[in-house]
Protein backbone atom coordinates (compact mmCIF):
# COMPACT_ATOMS: atom_id res chain seq x y z
CA UNK A 1 0.00 0.00 0.00
CA UNK A 2 1.47 3.68 -0.73
CA UNK A 3 1.09 6.02 1.98
CA UNK A 4 -2.14 7.55 0.13
CA UNK A 5 -4.00 4.51 0.22
CA UNK A 6 -3.31 4.09 4.05
CA UNK A 7 -4.46 7.72 4.45
CA UNK A 8 -7.45 6.96 2.23
CA UNK A 9 -8.01 3.46 4.38
CA UNK A 10 -8.25 5.80 7.60
CA UNK A 11 -10.43 7.91 6.56
CA UNK A 12 -12.84 6.35 5.00
CA UNK A 13 -12.72 3.55 7.91
CA UNK A 14 -13.02 6.54 10.42
CA UNK A 15 -16.20 8.09 8.23
CA UNK A 16 -17.92 4.84 8.15
CA UNK A 17 -17.43 4.07 11.33
CA UNK A 18 -18.88 8.07 12.39
CA UNK A 19 -21.93 7.33 10.00
CA UNK A 20 -22.74 4.28 12.30
CA UNK A 21 -22.83 5.80 15.29
CA UNK A 22 -25.02 8.80 13.26
CA UNK A 23 -27.93 6.88 12.25
CA UNK A 24 -28.13 5.21 15.45
CA UNK A 25 -29.43 8.98 17.13
CA UNK A 26 -33.05 8.83 16.81
CA UNK A 27 -34.39 12.06 15.28
CA UNK A 28 -35.95 13.42 18.90
CA UNK A 29 -32.69 13.78 20.28
CA UNK A 30 -31.14 15.58 16.87
CA UNK A 31 -31.05 18.74 19.28
CA UNK A 32 -30.03 17.34 22.16
CA UNK A 33 -26.68 18.42 23.77
CA UNK A 34 -24.98 17.63 27.12
CA UNK A 35 -24.44 22.01 28.13
CA UNK A 36 -25.55 25.12 27.20
CA UNK A 37 -22.19 26.06 25.48
CA UNK A 38 -21.68 22.65 23.06
CA UNK A 39 -22.90 21.56 19.84
CA UNK A 40 -26.01 20.04 19.59
CA UNK A 41 -26.16 16.08 18.09
CA UNK A 42 -26.68 17.08 14.68
CA UNK A 43 -24.60 20.41 14.57
CA UNK A 44 -21.50 17.76 15.71
CA UNK A 45 -22.60 15.65 12.54
CA UNK A 46 -22.50 18.56 10.14
CA UNK A 47 -19.31 20.11 11.62
CA UNK A 48 -17.41 16.34 10.60
CA UNK A 49 -19.40 16.65 7.58
CA UNK A 50 -18.68 20.34 6.47
CA UNK A 51 -15.28 19.99 7.41
CA UNK A 52 -14.35 18.06 4.15
CA UNK A 53 -15.23 21.16 2.39
CA UNK A 54 -12.64 23.22 4.31
CA UNK A 55 -9.89 20.52 4.96
CA UNK A 56 -9.94 20.42 0.87
CA UNK A 57 -9.43 24.08 0.65
CA UNK A 58 -6.18 23.23 3.27
CA UNK A 59 -4.16 21.02 1.65
CA UNK A 60 -4.65 22.20 -2.02
CA UNK A 61 -3.38 25.64 -0.63
CA UNK A 62 -6.42 27.91 -1.48
CA UNK A 63 -7.32 31.18 -0.08
CA UNK A 64 -10.04 31.43 2.49
CA UNK A 65 -9.81 34.21 3.44
CA UNK A 66 -13.31 34.80 2.46
CA UNK A 67 -14.36 31.56 3.16
CA UNK A 68 -17.82 30.68 3.09
CA UNK A 69 -19.50 27.13 3.73
CA UNK A 70 -21.92 25.42 1.51
CA UNK A 71 -24.57 24.49 4.65
CA UNK A 72 -24.62 28.33 5.63
CA UNK A 73 -28.40 28.76 6.04
CA UNK A 74 -29.34 25.11 5.38
CA UNK A 75 -31.49 23.74 7.73
CA UNK A 76 -30.98 20.70 9.64
CA UNK A 77 -33.67 17.86 8.29
CA UNK A 78 -32.24 14.62 9.41
CA UNK A 79 -28.75 12.49 8.94
CA UNK A 80 -29.51 10.82 5.61
CA UNK A 81 -29.85 14.51 4.15
CA UNK A 82 -26.68 15.54 5.74
CA UNK A 83 -24.88 12.41 4.63
CA UNK A 84 -26.62 13.06 0.73
CA UNK A 85 -25.37 17.06 1.20
CA UNK A 86 -21.75 16.32 2.20
CA UNK A 87 -21.23 13.64 -0.36
CA UNK A 88 -19.91 15.84 -3.37
CA UNK A 89 -17.66 17.67 -0.54
CA UNK A 90 -16.59 14.40 0.61
CA UNK A 91 -15.43 12.77 -2.88
CA UNK A 92 -13.46 16.05 -3.84
CA UNK A 93 -11.74 15.82 -0.91
CA UNK A 94 -10.72 12.40 -1.20
CA UNK A 95 -9.93 12.77 -4.62
CA UNK A 96 -7.90 15.50 -3.86
CA UNK A 97 -5.39 13.33 -1.06
CA UNK A 98 -5.29 10.59 -4.11
CA UNK A 99 -3.51 12.85 -6.29
CA UNK A 100 -0.84 13.86 -3.70
CA UNK A 101 2.35 12.29 -4.58
CA UNK A 102 4.96 10.47 -1.93
CA UNK A 103 7.02 13.11 -2.63
CA UNK A 104 4.08 15.82 -1.73
CA UNK A 105 2.77 14.00 0.66
CA UNK A 106 6.27 14.22 2.90
CA UNK A 107 7.66 17.33 1.97
CA UNK A 108 4.35 20.08 1.35
CA UNK A 109 3.76 22.19 4.25
CA UNK A 110 0.32 22.57 5.03
CA UNK A 111 -0.45 25.76 7.63
CA UNK A 112 -3.58 25.91 9.15
CA UNK A 113 -5.49 28.88 8.87
CA UNK A 114 -6.98 28.44 12.20
CA UNK A 115 -3.96 28.38 14.54
CA UNK A 116 -1.31 28.68 11.77
CA UNK A 117 0.68 25.97 12.60
CA UNK A 118 2.87 23.97 10.20
CA UNK A 119 2.45 20.60 9.30
CA UNK A 120 3.38 17.97 6.41
CA UNK A 121 0.46 17.12 4.27
CA UNK A 122 0.63 13.32 4.98
CA UNK A 123 0.74 14.42 9.01
CA UNK A 124 -2.13 16.62 8.54
CA UNK A 125 -4.12 14.19 6.72
CA UNK A 126 -3.79 11.88 9.63
CA UNK A 127 -4.84 14.65 12.13
CA UNK A 128 -7.93 15.22 9.91
CA UNK A 129 -8.66 11.58 11.06
CA UNK A 130 -8.03 12.19 14.45
CA UNK A 131 -10.67 15.28 14.56
CA UNK A 132 -13.33 13.14 12.98
CA UNK A 133 -12.08 10.11 16.07
CA UNK A 134 -12.34 12.51 18.66
CA UNK A 135 -15.99 13.74 17.79
CA UNK A 136 -16.48 9.81 17.51
CA UNK A 137 -15.64 9.54 21.06
CA UNK A 138 -18.16 12.63 21.89
CA UNK A 139 -20.94 11.50 19.73
CA UNK A 140 -20.49 7.94 22.07
CA UNK A 141 -20.78 10.12 25.42
CA UNK A 142 -23.86 11.88 24.15
CA UNK A 143 -25.24 8.76 23.20
CA UNK A 144 -24.45 7.49 26.35
CA UNK A 145 -25.91 10.25 28.22
CA UNK A 146 -29.01 10.35 26.26
CA UNK A 147 -29.31 6.82 27.46
CA UNK A 148 -29.25 5.30 24.03
CA UNK A 149 -28.17 2.00 23.08
CA UNK A 150 -24.71 2.77 21.15
CA UNK A 151 -24.26 1.26 17.79
CA UNK A 152 -21.22 -1.25 17.90
CA UNK A 153 -18.67 0.45 15.66
CA UNK A 154 -15.53 -2.46 16.61
CA UNK A 155 -15.59 -4.95 13.77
Amino acid sequence: MTHNDLILHHLNETRRRSIILWKGLPEEFYHWKPDPDAMTAIEMIRHVLQADYGWNMIINQEDMSNYKTPWEGKLFLNVEDELEFAEPHRQNFLSSIGKFSEKELSETIIIHPGNGTEKLLGAYLLRIGYHESVHAGQFLSYLRTMGIERPFIWD
